[in-house]
């Protein structure tokens, strides 16, 4: 390094530390009267610890201010803090370290070891909160993307780049879903966010959904459902900022967060806490303001791609709740997993008509988006006159569409299932899926 380097260096180092004093704790949220700070700014509480335990420091983050006084939100739990207790200021944001040597690591919302171990050497810092690419510098997204799933290579084909919501209800399959996705796809590389999940469903998850192939290439941010909820909305700021490293190095990167309506939830409770109104059923502004920041953050750059599935989980099977309708209007593409379909068995349990990928008309070749067409209307024709079917009252040669829709459908219905552990190439699915249009026969 340069003399002059090392000079600039040593003038930007803030010598002058910048304190207040803890006014009153009200639920989540801390009141300090100072230190001077800007939104976004990291504060370290210093509390007085016991007999058993030594002084501490809480970390928390500036999230707003009231008639001179600071409002904090703490990375942890607040059990300790009294009135009184100093509150110093960093002047920085969030940073995490990142690096080739996390893969395979399981981290916290802080870029910590969930393993308890130390962090690896040869990493570097970054922002977890970052501005979305320049529309101008994203290149077009021209080129197919294999995330091993039959149904959604053939019938509804992902570019790499793209944004994709997975919308279920609960139990209907999400995770299982994403496992598959992290296990097959030609992605360089996984970063996988599970956001207000069961502490239970974390370990399950890394076991039983993803397994060991899969954590070989994957980098893990869990923050549970028990923590604070600036610590579950840091989750996918830190998931996307590390995803946004390895693009820039030229990665192709696959994101996939689960879920997005928790993140909303973490963010509802700190707008009410700062005293935000509660605007559509309860969710204040500033979440419909922070979804579009977040999720555009993904897609292309002139370096490498993120190609991003986000999970929504919605209420009661709606899927015109607010954050379903939000994100929804975001993304490039919807996949429904229906709780009709998984009742019979059917796994993944993907409503084919009720979702869609914007970009498989330009990604598809003409045969391809030919047979995808013909399955969709048989599937449709058929969803159309099933209680007819089922009760008896249609008889045969009644129309020809529905008779051919009904020889299809035990093809069809076996081609969108998958086992858990099936592998399936891309061009095997999109092969598959034009044979059946085709023959009405599975290859």
């Amino acid at each position: 390094m340069k003399l002059v380097d090392l000079v600039d260096e040593i003038d930007s180092i803030n010598t002058y530390k910048r304190f207040g004093k803890v006014k009153r704790v009200i639920g989540i949220m801390i009141e300090s009267k100072g230190p001077e700070s800007a939104i976004g700014e990291v504060c370290y509480i210093h509390v007085k610890g016991v007999s058993s335990r030594p002084d501490q420091k809480i970390i928390a983050e500036v999230v707003g201010f009231n008639e001179g006084s600071v409002l904090l939100m703490p990375y942890s739990m607040v059990n300790e803090i009294s009135p009184g207790s100093l509150v110093e200021a960093t002047s920085k944001p969030l940073e995490v370290k990142v690096g080739i040597p996390l893969i395979g690591q399981i981290l916290d919302s802080l870029g910590n070891p969930l393993t308890n171990d130390s962090l690896p050497r040869g990493l570097t810092t970054t922002l977890t909160d970052r501005v979305p690419p320049n529309p101008l510098s994203r290149p077009p997204i021209d080129e197919k993307i294999e995330v091993g799933v039959r149904t959604i290579d053939s019938l509804l084909t992902i570019g790499k780049g793209q944004r994709v919501g997975i919308f279920a209800g609960s139990g209907v399959g999400k995770s299982t879903l994403l496992g598959m996705i992290a296990r097959n796809t030609n992605a360089d590389i996984n970063i996988i966010a599970l956001i207000g999940e069961r502490g239970r469903e974390v370990r399950e998850f890394i076991e039983r959904d993803l397994g060991e192939e899969g954590l070989k290439k994957s980098i893990i941010i869990a923050a549970t459902s028990d923590q604070p909820a600036l610590m579950r909305i840091k989750g996918a700021y830190t998931a996307t900022a590390i995803a946004e490293y390895f693009r820039d190095k030229g990665f192709n990167v696959m994101l996939m967060m689960d879920s997005v309506t928790r993140i909303a939830m973490a963010q509802r409770e700190i707008g009410l806490a700062a005293g935000e109104p509660p605007a559509t059923k309860g969710y204040t502004p500033s979440v419909f303001a922070s979804l579009p920041k977040l999720l555009e953050r993904t897609g292309t750059n002139e370096h490498g791609s993120i190609t991003a599935f986000y999970t929504v989980l919605v209420d009661g099977d709606d899927m015109n709740e607010p954050i379903a309708d939000t994100v929804r209007g975001i993304l490039d593409g919807h996949i429904v997993l229906d709780r009709s379909i998984a009742n019979k068995g059917h796994f993944p349990a993907i409503n084919v008509l009720k979702s869609v990928s914007r970009l498989m008309n330009h990604l598809a070749d003409g045969t391809h988006k030919i047979a995808a067409s013909r399955i969709r209307d048989l599937i449709s024709t058929y969803e159309n006159s099933e209680d007819l079917i089922n009760i008896g009252a249609y008889k045969k040669g009644t129309s020809a569409e529905i008779d051919e829709a009904i020889a299809y459908n035990p093809n069809i219905l076996s081609f969108l299932q998958q086992g858990t552990h099936e592998k399936i190439s891309i061009d095997t699915s999109i092969a598959s899926l034009i044979h059946l249009a085709e023959k009405g026969e599975l290859l």
